[in-house]
Formats: C-alpha cells, sequence, structure tokens
C-alpha cells in the first residue's frame, strides 16, 4: 500500500498518544474574598450603602492554561463590580513579578456583582464616606491584593494534564434595559446576547472546572447583603451539581442589559428571583455540559493591544462654574473633578486609552476581551464577523473605565451612550470613532491569534 498523508499524519497520531491536540495542562483555584466586616457596598450612587449580612460568599477564581509550547496563561473571574487602571497594575506587576505571568496571558474579569465591597478608587465619584468607612474599604482593598495574588499562584500550581472542550448554550434572562425605560424608550432597539459559551475542564471522567460566560447586568439584587447575585447563584449551583469542580463566571457585553423583571424594597422575593435567574443559568451550562462539546487544539495563541478613544468636547470652565452652585451629591462632585482638571492639567483629557485581549485556542475558538462596560452590539458584530459559533466576546475585562457604546448607541444616546460618562470622570461623550477604532484593533488581534 503507498504511503499517503492520512498514513503519515496517522503515524504521528499514534506516536503521541493518540491525539493530534495540544498536550494541555489545567489548573483553577479559588479565593474567599467576603468581607469579615461590615464594608461600604459598590454599585449604586447616592447615600453609602453598608453591608448588614452575608447572603452566600464571594470569591475569586483563576484558571490556568498551559499548551504544548510550554506558555501559561490565566484568567481570573471576580465577583466584584470591576477593577480600576490602579488595581489592574498592581495586580499584574505582581503576576509578572511573582508568577512570571506576561500581561498578555492575564485576563481579568470581574462579574460586575452590585452586591459586593467597595475596592480602591473604582467609581470613585460614586461615594462620600466617612473615615472609618473609607478605613474599612481599604482594609479590605489590601485583602483582595493579597487573594489575586493567591489565586493565580494557586491555579498555576494545580497545573495537570487536561482536556479543554468548548460549546455555547441558551438563556432567557436578559433585557435590553434601554428599551425598558418607559415609553419614550420604547423606539430604542432592543438587541439582547443570549448566548452562554462554556469551556469545560476534565482530566479523564472527572470534570475539574467550568468557564461560562453571559451578557447581563447582575443587578437583581440591590439591598445590603454581600453576595454574588445571579452570577454568584449559579456558581453555586454548579459547583453543587459537580462537587469537585470550580465553576467560573465571565461577564460578556452586558452593558445595556439587565436581568428582568426585577424587585425593589422587598428583600427575600428579590433573592428569591436572583435565585431562579442563577437557575436559569446554570441549567444552560447543564445542558451543554451533557452534550458532545468540541475539544480545543490549541495552542494557546495571545495578542494584547491599545487604541485610544477620543471624546469629544466638554464644557468650559466658565460653564462648569456657572452650573456648580445648583448642583448637589454626585452631579456636584463630577463638576467639581473637571474644575480640578480645567486646574491641574490645563483642561479635561480628551481622550482614554482603551485594552484589548485576544486569545485563540485553535480554530474551535476565538475570545475576544473587551475593557469596560460594552454594550452588546461588540458581542453580535464580532461573533458575526469571526464566527457565530467559534468566538466569546467578553466586556468587564480591565478597568471599569466607563459604559463603552455601539456608533449605534451613541446616535440614540441616553445613558449608556452620553449622561452616563460623566460619573466616570470623562468631560463628554466620546466621538462617533469609537466603534470603528476599537473593531480595527481586534481585527489586527485576531489576525496576529491565527
Amino acid at each position: 500500500m503507498p504511503i499517503t498523508w492520512f498514513t503519515i499524519l496517522f503515524t504521528a497520531w499514534a506516536c503521541l498518544g493518540g491525539s493530534l491536540f495540544a498536550a494541555w495542562q489545567a489548573g483553577a483555584a479559588k479565593a474567599d474574598i467576603t468581607p469579615t466586616e461590615p464594608v461600604p457596598l459598590a454599585g449604586y450612587g447616592g447615600k453609602t450603602r453598608m453591608s448588614q449580612r452575608i447572603e452566600h460568599p464571594i470569591w475569586l477564581k483563576a484558571l490556568a492554561f498551559r499548551d504544548d509550547t510550554g506558555s501559561t496563561s490565566v484568567i481570573v473571574t471576580a465577583d466584584l463590580v470591576g477593577l480600576s487602571d490602579k488595581m489592574i497594575a498592581i495586580i499584574a506587576r505582581n503576576a509578572q513579578k511573582k508568577h512570571h505571568l506576561p500581561r498578555e496571558r492575564l485576563i481579568l474579569n470581574t462579574s460586575h456583582n452590585h452586591s459586593c465591597p467597595v475596592t480602591e478608587d473604582v467609581l470613585w465619584l460614586y461615594y462620600v464616606f466617612t473615615p472609618e468607612e473609607a478605613a474599612a474599604r481599604d482594609r479590605y482593598t489590601a485583602s483582595v491584593y493579597a487573594k489575586y495574588d493567591e489565586v493565580i499562584g494557586a491555579a498555576i500550581a494545580a497545573l495537570q494534564p487536561a482536556e479543554l472542550s468548548f460549546e455555547q448554550g441558551l438563556a432567557g434572562v436578559a433585557v435590553n434595559r434601554r428599551r425598558s425605560r418607559g415609553p419614550e424608550s420604547r423606539s430604542l432597539g432592543g438587541q439582547v446576547d443570549q448566548d452562554v459559551p462554556v469551556i469545560a475542564v476534565k482530566s479523564g471522567s472527572n470534570l475539574r472546572a467550568i468557564l461560562f460566560g453571559y451578557s447581563c447586568h447582575t443587578t437583581a439584587l440591590g439591598g445590603l447583603s454581600i453576595n454574588g447575585d445571579c452570577a454568584g447563584f449559579a456558581q453555586l449551583e454548579l459547583e453543587k451539581a459537580h462537587p469537585d469542580c470550580i465553576a467560573l463566571f465571565v461577564q460578556n457585553c452586558g452593558g445595556d442589559a439587565n436581568p428582568l423583571p426585577r424587585i425593589r424594597g422587598r428583600d427575600a422575593e428579590a433573592t428569591t428571583l436572583a435565585a431562579m435567574y442563577g437557575h436559569i443559568l446554570a441549567e444552560s451550562v447543564q445542558q451543554v455540559l451533557a452534550t458532545p462539546m468540541k475539544p480545543l487544539s490549541g495552542p494557546l495563541r495571545v495578542a494584547m493591544g491599545s487604541t485610544e478613544l477620543p471624546l469629544q468636547p466638554g464644557l468650559t470652565l466658565e460653564e462648569l462654574k456657572q452650573r456648580l452652585p445648583a448642583l448637589t451629591g454626585m452631579p456636584r462632585r463630577e463638576f467639581e473633578h473637571f474644575i480640578r482638571q480645567y486646574e491641574t492639567l490645563g483642561s479635561p483629557p480628551d481622550r482614554v486609552r482603551y485594552p484589548i485581549q485576544v486569545w485563540s485556542f485553535g480554530p474551535e475558538l476565538t475570545y475576544i476581551a473587551l475593557t469596560g462596560e460594552t454594550v452588546v452590539d461588540y458581542s453580535l458584530n464580532f461573533k458575526a464577523a469571526h464566527g457565530w459559533n467559534t468566538t466569546w466576546v467578553s466586556g468587564y475585562n480591565n478597568d471599569l473605565l466607563s459604559y463603552v457604546p455601539s456608533l449605534r448607541v451613541l446616535k440614540e444616546g441616553g445613558y449608556e451612550g452620553t449622561s452616563g460618562m460623566y460619573e466616570y470622570g470623562h468631560r463628554a461623550p466620546y466621538t462617533e470613532s469609537i466603534e470603528e477604532r476599537i473593531t480595527t484593533l481586534v481585527e489586527k488581534l485576531v489576525k496576529q491569534t491565527r
């Protein structure tokens, strides 16, 4: 029988132990970040909310990958509202120094949980603290830094041979919140992304980790308890069903989506509703796990870059000073911030640095990690461009720098497109080049990982 390319490939396959896929190693770990004292709660502006009870623990979780090139990469998920640029720099610097992890091989995602403690300077214009409240925040922040270091190191230490596979399910929790805000919003688009992407990590028949995501604000709850909201309930249910497994939730492009309906003012009923939403997400993941999933062939190729998002002109110093006396609360703090920028910098900054990461697990999965509160258009558009069934688009990575509207949302206006910029300390909305700039960089990074 003549030698064919099939014969050569089959012989190579047999010599490699019967697998044409990457020799993956994976390791998962989690660290409890539940506060041990009353702390200021994050996510909502207005009067400072101090925690009164623990609904369930909140976590940092890390999943480390090592392919047959020997390169190690780690994604860390967190039951936090977000991270600031300062926090990202400290966590990444420690990961580089202690674990030799290059910045492009570290993805830091937060669930955007609104029932967690305030950390460092995240959403700093939202809050006014007493000295005691600020001290509690600082103690908690110090513990979170230590836990990031701990969980990254533990995931890397847990690396062992594994098989990785990917598939997507569906869930119906998210509603486009822009369309839900009264009669004046009925003309706005109602787009949502109902996909639930899932990576399963197995060693033989043992399920060791589940990485799953969804595009929706974690805002089913708004009381005074510490919890992980619906994403937290989903993780708890999955880990109960798979006791030897760590379940990690990734927030995707949920900037303009809420879990609806919601209940306000009736905490017990709201908690039941949040748990139900979590059950829906967990059941979607369970259905994915019960069906054949695509093995990820690797190797894991990574790329990271940044672009600049220009801002429209803001108010002049004179306009700010004229309007300031009529303002109170957070609007007053915002204007005082812009006035300080005029006085110290000459004017408020006119652009924002925007980092993006892309990880390719082989032709079966391209993982695009965007920064900030990205709206659903980015997920839908990038999956349409790069493969509906082979692309995972996550938001809420890196710095919680602002809402990140698409061109559509920017032109429509409203909170996610325009008025929400002040609370992030930015002088004005982005210019209409925003979507083109982000798309151009994503396309460049995707090409680098192919």
